[in-house]
């Protein structure tokens, strides 16, 4: 990724709430979950930026609300300088040109009744972006981008491995030449050895047509791999931003000090001895989250101003954020991958 490369998506402060309603004939609104509050971020032209954190954070809605698969309660999501969400029905579709996703599950999301061919072809179609008569040819053109045969392109998913249709899947994104490509969870449902190797087509389809990706995952050892930078999200909102070394090798957060003593090392001997963190409790419910810092009732560093101020994101290093009011305290407890 080039550092100046300019911005072609940018999040504002977004949030995504459901509300919560009671009553049969006359309802009425008496809460709201909360999966995204606050989001704000910024994804540069080639950038590959990683997003992580446990389930339930908001990761998945934060994906379908920049794609306005879900509408935003509040913030803004912008596209090239163009505002997703004030877009009308036409300029929205438009849009899909340059903002695509490939989804967790590659067999729920491919069309059972519709051959390899009619799926890659359908969005090439549905846009105009080729005559008819040049359709086989750019199918045989996106299928051997990915790695498959375009003899392939004859069979329906069902004919296919795990592998092969998240291939497939990640083809139909291709198909319409986005800028940008939202992944979520897009190996956790495949095979170790499988996971690799779409790990390392995504990075290698990015270097070579300067694609930009959000890449979301549980496995920080995997987003460490292919990102340029982390996003660390906690009930609904960023904890920690930076380089993906920075994040993983030297975590700012104490939430992200937790997901990084998770990741198994490679050698049993440090194994045997590193220290896990265990954190307290579940995660709070994004109905009604604690005031102050989201995280202090499960955190070890907490104090009393963490229970009524809401952090924000602040400098904690060169070109990284974190949002807590203890960072020296944090910084100065040995890194959890130590042995």
């Amino acid at each position: 990724m080039n550092p100046g490369a300019e911005t072609v998506l940018e999040l504002r402060d977004v949030k995504t709430h459901f509300p919560i309603y009671q009553g049969f004939l006359l309802k009425r609104q008496v809460g709201a979950v909360k999966a995204v509050d606050g989001v704000t971020l910024s994804v540069r032209q080639g950038e590959v930026l990683g997003l992580v954190g446990e389930s339930g954070c908001g990761k998945s809605t934060l994906a379908r609300t920049i794609l306005q698969l879900v509408p935003t309660t509040g913030g803004t999501v912008v596209l090239n300088g163009k505002n997703l969400g004030t877009c009308s029905r036409a300029e929205l579709l438009a849009s899909r040109r340059d903002l695509q996703m490939v989804f967790q599950d590659p067999y729920a999301s491919l069309n059972p009744r519709m051959t390899v061919f009619a799926t890659l072809a359908e969005p090439l179609l549905a846009h105009r972006l080729c005559r008819r008569s040049e359709v086989r040819a750019r199918v045989d053109e996106l299928m051997n981008l990915v790695g498959l045969a375009p003899r392939f392109a004859a069979k329906y998913p069902h004919e296919f491995s795990g592998g092969q249709r998240q291939r497939i899947a990640i083809a139909r994104a291709l198909a319409l030449r986005p800028k940008v490509i939202v992944a979520d969870e897009p190996v956790s449902a495949l095979d170790v050895s499988i996971q690799a190797q779409i790990l390392n087509l995504l990075s290698h389809l990015c270097r070579q047509m300067n694609l930009s990706l959000i890449f979301i995952a549980h496995d920080l050892s995997v987003v460490k791999h292919i990102s340029d930078r982390i996003a660390v999200m906690y009930l609904g909102k960023i904890v920690e931003l930076g380089a993906a070394e920075d994040v993983i090798d030297r975590p700012a957060h104490p939430y992200t000090r937790a997901l990084v003593s998770a990741i198994p090392v490679p050698n049993p001997e440090i194994e045997r001895h590193r220290k896990r963190i265990m954190l307290p409790g579940d995660p709070p419910s994004p109905i009604n989250p604690p005031a102050g810092c989201a995280f202090h009732p499960r955190c070890p560093y907490a104090r009393e101003i963490c229970q009524t101020a809401v952090p924000p994101l602040i400098a904690a290093g060169p070109g990284r954020q974190a949002a807590c009011v203890r960072l020296d305290a944090v910084a100065a407890d040995p890194v959890p991958t130590s042995p």
